[in-house]
């Protein structure tokens, strides 16, 4: 027996499992650069659908906006109203002396102008309006005694503007209150003008829940004002 052969075929025993090894080794790593590109790839994919989905809603916003603009031009052009990020901003001067929650005749004849371009581009829309009332960061002071605090005067002016928009002839079922005091300031308290732009009361568009929506057939809801005297 030739003693090279006898090395060579030594070698490549030995060899052998060496290579076993190492294509274990590179399947492995190829498997795992494999999950880590997957993962990668499913990353990438699920930011762009987000982002995809910020720009749908923003554009989605810019027509709304852009179609509560048209539905409100002449109120705008006058300037007796303005819209910050879908919400129609009223000056609380124009609705109501100060501290009280009686409609003054400007403001009553502003929301019945109103009262039919928000009725429509509600309709168009399937949404419902908000009704809100502020107010500064004054206590309720003086001979009033018809309010108890801030809270309760809020709460019944934006009742009394939710009232005025229902007999102006936007359906019950389209419009709520709510009242948020002296919270959520848009000015600072410490300077009379910016107590005057607290005090005010925004109307926001909002989507209908389908819990909100009435059903096919259904007896409507009695508005505001006919609940106040039944």
């Amino acid at each position: 027996m030739n003693v090279d052969d006898i090395d060579v075929d030594g070698a490549s025993d030995a060899s052998a499992p060496v290579w076993a090894v190492f294509g274990d080794l590179m399947s492995g790593l190829l498997g795992a650069f494999v999950l880590i590109l997957l993962f990668a790839l499913a990353s990438q994919l699920e930011l762009v659908t987000r982002l995809q989905d910020e720009i749908r809603q923003h554009q989605l916003e810019q027509q709304r906006r852009a179609a509560l603009e048209r539905a409100l031009a002449v109120p705008l052009a006058a300037g007796r109203v303005t819209i910050d990020h879908g919400r129609i901003d009223i000056n609380g001067s124009v609705l109501f002396a100060f501290n009280s929650a009686e409609l003054q005749p400007e403001g009553l004849a502003l929301l019945r102008q109103l009262a039919g371009p928000i009725t429509t581009y509600l309709k168009a829309r399937d949404e419902i309006l908000m009704v809100s009332g502020f107010t500064d960061d004054r206590q309720v002071r003086g001979g009033n005694h018809q309010f108890a605090d801030n809270w309760e005067l809020s709460a019944q002016r934006s009742l009394t503007v939710m009232r005025a928009m229902i007999e102006a002839g936007l359906p019950s079922s389209d419009i709520f209150a709510a009242a948020f005091g002296a919270e959520q300031p848009v000015a600072d308290n410490a300077q009379a003008e910016g107590r005057a732009k607290n005090r005010r009361v925004e109307m926001a568009p909002t989507p209908r829940t389908a819990r909100a929506r009435p059903a096919a057939g259904a007896a409507s809801v009695p508005d505001a004002a006919s609940a106040a005297h039944g």
